[in-house]
């Protein structure tokens, strides 16, 4: 892989602040500026961050017209290449929108994201205030700073190869007639993985999370325990722990992640305290009974890529539309695109970039 920083800029008034972030990234490197989109590009193999300049109402326009014409390629133009982004508002609002936007779209292209691929700037900078209790800086310093460690992160960034990784499979639907469900079938039958743990979080067993202060759950964590115990510390959490893949089975409801599934990756943080989940990959199978697949695929990326830090390998997710029992079963393709989606998972877990 080229070990170059190829900055995707096309926003022709780049504020002051996001020049500063770029630089702060970028300045111990080779980098290479991208400010427009020709045909001759070649961005596969490539270690990439997106700039995103957003405007008052919370889009970069000359970003997202960039995205669509490399879309244009095909569904490759990123392929094997791993990003990681930095975006800057004028006001408090719209930044971890933007970034699950381009990363959702980037990945679809083949992209893959370093665990918490973003440094987010508001208006304000008052996001970075919770630094200043780790971090004896001002918030233009600590800017500074988290944006040379992503850099730092991105250039350093090696996949690694796993030969027979352990999976663990989260699900919360109950039905014997679930289209995810079946498609998740589809897709495993074409694994061949020995470590593969499928958990049923069941209604009422995973309680969402209480909030404990900092210390209470760093200390919970310590102990590999938490606040409410139960089968989440008996089960869940050591599943997890133990897996190089975690595996999100979603139903969409009302355009959300199912409230069971919610409640584990809240209580997450008590194991987030404990242990890192860079070298963990996520996948996701969505379906949906009409619409809004890519709403529940973004909530992902943002709670458990850019929050939580699990990797976010290519094409992350599988995305289908069927509402009746057993309407998965007539989409056109379906056991092939199945395949191809179990051959990703095995391809992204074994090849050397």
């Amino acid at each position: 892989m080229d070990n170059t920083i190829y900055i995707i800029a096309p926003n022709s008034s780049p504020s002051e602040q996001l020049k500063a972030m770029i630089k702060a990234a970028t300045s111990n490197y080779s980098a290479s500026y991208i400010t427009k989109y020709t045909n001759r590009l070649n961005l596969k193999n490539k270690k990439l961050l997106f700039a995103i300049e957003l405007s008052d109402i919370g889009f970069d326009f000359e970003l997202f017209s960039f995205m669509g014409k490399l879309q244009l390629e095909g569904k490759d133009a990123l392929y094997n290449s791993v990003g990681a982004v930095l975006v800057h508002s004028n006001n408090d609002l719209y930044t971890k929108r933007a970034a699950q936007d381009i990363i959702f779209l980037a990945n679809m292209l083949g992209c893959s994201f370093i665990g918490k691929p973003l440094i987010e700037a508001t208006g304000t900078l008052s996001n970075f205030l919770t630094w200043q209790k780790t971090l004896n800086l001002s918030l233009e310093e600590i800017s500074t700073e988290l944006c040379s460690r992503l850099g730092k992160r991105l250039i350093e960034y090696k996949p690694s190869v796993i030969n027979n990784p352990k999976i663990a499979v989260l699900y919360s639907s109950p039905h014997k007639q679930s289209n995810t469900l079946d498609l998740w079938n589809m897709v495993s039958k074409n694994l061949n993985y020995s470590n593969v743990a499928e958990l049923q979080i069941e209604n009422g067993k995973v309680q969402d999370c209480k909030g404990c202060s900092f210390t209470l759950c760093q200390h919970y964590g310590k102990q590999n325990s938490c606040f409410y115990g139960g089968v989440m510390v008996e089960n869940v959490l050591p599943t997890i722990e133990a897996s190089d893949v975690v595996v999100w089975l979603c139903p969409n409801y009302n355009d959300s992640i199912a409230a069971n599934l919610t409640a584990v990756i809240n209580r997450l943080t008590v194991l987030y305290y404990k242990m890192s989940f860079n070298d963990k990959s996520i996948y996701s199978i969505v379906v949906s009974g009409n619409s809004g697949s890519d709403s529940v695929a973004k909530q992902l990326i943002g709670s458990l890529n850019i929050n939580k830090g699990f990797k976010l390998p290519p094409y992350f997710v599988l995305m289908a539309t069927a509402n009746d029992p057993g309407a998965v079963f007539k989409i056109v393709d379906i056991e092939e695109t199945a395949k191809s989606f179990a051959e990703n998972i095995k391809g992204s877990l074994s090849e050397v970039h």
